[in-house]
């Protein structure tokens, strides 16, 4: 059995120590805020801290902190997304405490250099407009922009080139020190040590941090009006997105949505949408569902590629496959088979460890509890075919928005 601890120290700070096999520890830190916390007027504030947090403390320079893990063959690294920044390291076991007071060294004293910044703002300014030239990509984040206009959902995670490049120093700092509070924090360190060892390390590293606790003003998103849009973007491929209002990502509801968007169109060559559009009727290479819930908000989303005069007919019949798992109640070997499916993608997804280290903080910090793998294969083993009949009762009971890039 393998040993976790949950410890939360006198400052707030979570913490989750776990003892796994291997050679390798897995250490981070999740935070509490992501881009719709950005502030008004500065659109990609939070991944432009997670770019610049790297860049120096009073004690280390930025190329002493990259160093710091490279030169043990280990890795630093971090990501945003909407609600949540990630900074993390994965290095050979033995040197837990090395990454520890890193991460604390930088959560504490990130000081932001303006030269550093600036040099990292034409790293974001290119990765901004990547972003833009693929349309893949970007449809989503036009979508969304749609979907959630006048909301902190709208603007995407990377934010514009006039609103980084009006970021500064200030801004940064003033991020920093007000969402990466103790509070809103939860540190992960998976390692074949000894998790006691590891949580005296992560206690001894960041339980002396002191900051106020911030009071994140997340407004429910308000429903906009259904919109059709066709934008052109000179491609020969037609990237859609179809999108519908779901609920949040505390709603336990959420295994039978897994469940139904993995029947739908998940990854599997056997998926509903996948058969009807690229096997039977070649229409498409690409089709998939997908889920972002948040804190308070949900959207289902169905993405495919297509020639842009076959738009049309993909869409009906993305609709049509919609209305017959709300309608039609599968047979039991289907759902078992279908049931059976998605808790062994989570088995082999679980075998990727870094993901399920992180995975153990997100929970903590979405749940208040350990949602591993094992736990949400279990949820999904007690759902019934009524239960993603309803799901798909709410998903069909819309009108979808539609966005489409040509």
């Amino acid at each position: 059995m393998t040993e976790r601890i949950v410890h939360t120290c006198a400052n707030g700070l979570r913490i989750v120590a776990e003892q796994s096999d291997g050679n390798v520890a897995y250490i981070g830190l999740l935070v509490n805020a992501g881009s719709r916390d950005d502030g008004r007027g500065k659109d990609g504030l939070a991944h432009f801290v997670e770019h610049t947090i790297f860049k120096g403390t009073p004690r280390r320079r930025g190329w002493q902190v990259s160093n710091r893990m490279e030169l043990i063959g280990g890795e630093l690294n971090a990501y945003t997304t909407k609600e949540e920044i990630m900074v993390y390291t994965n290095a050979p076991a033995g040197y837990e405490a090395r990454a520890l007071e890193l991460i604390a060294d930088l959560v504490e004293n990130a000081c932001f250099p303006p030269a550093e910044i600036d040099r990292e703002r034409g790293v974001i300014l290119e990765e901004i407009q990547s972003y833009r030239d693929n349309a893949s990509y970007a449809v989503f984040d036009e979508f969304d922009e749609l979907f959630y206009a006048g909301s902190d959902l709208a603007h995407n995670i990377l934010g514009y080139a006039d609103t980084v490049n009006a970021l500064t120093q200030t801004d940064a700092v003033e991020f920093l020190r007000r969402h990466f509070n103790p509070h809103d924090m939860v540190m992960y360190c998976v390692s074949p040590t000894d998790p006691q060892r590891n949580l005296r390390l992560a206690e001894k590293y960041l339980g002396h941090i002191l900051r106020p606790e911030a009071t994140l003003i997340r407004p429910v998103p308000q429903v906009c009006g259904v919109f059709d849009e066709t934008r052109d973007r000179d491609n020969h491929q037609a990237n859609t997105v179809l999108g519908a209002r779901i609920f949040p990502a505390y709603d336990p509801r959420r295994y039978a949505l897994f469940l139904m968007s993995g029947l739908l169109g998940g990854p599997s060559m056997n998926s509903r949408l996948n058969r009807e559009l690229r096997e039977r009727r070649g229409l498409v290479y690409t089709v998939e569902s997908s889920v972002s819930l948040y804190s308070n908000a949900g959207t289902f989303q169905i993405y495919f590629g297509t020639e842009p005069k076959d738009v049309e007919k993909c869409s009906r019949i993305v609709r049509r496959e919609i209305d017959r798992l709300a309608s039609e109640t599968m047979s039991e070997r289907m759902f078992t088979q279908a049931r059976r499916q998605l808790c062994g993608q989570l088995l082999v997804s679980g075998d990727n460890r870094e993901s399920c280290a992180m995975s153990l903080a997100k929970s903590l910090m979405r749940h208040g509890e350990i949602h591993d793998n094992r736990h949400t294969a279990e949820r999904i083993m007690e759902l019934s075919a009524d239960d993603v009949r309803d799901v798909a009762e709410i998903i069909a009971s819309q009108t979808f928005s539609r966005l489409t890039l040509i």
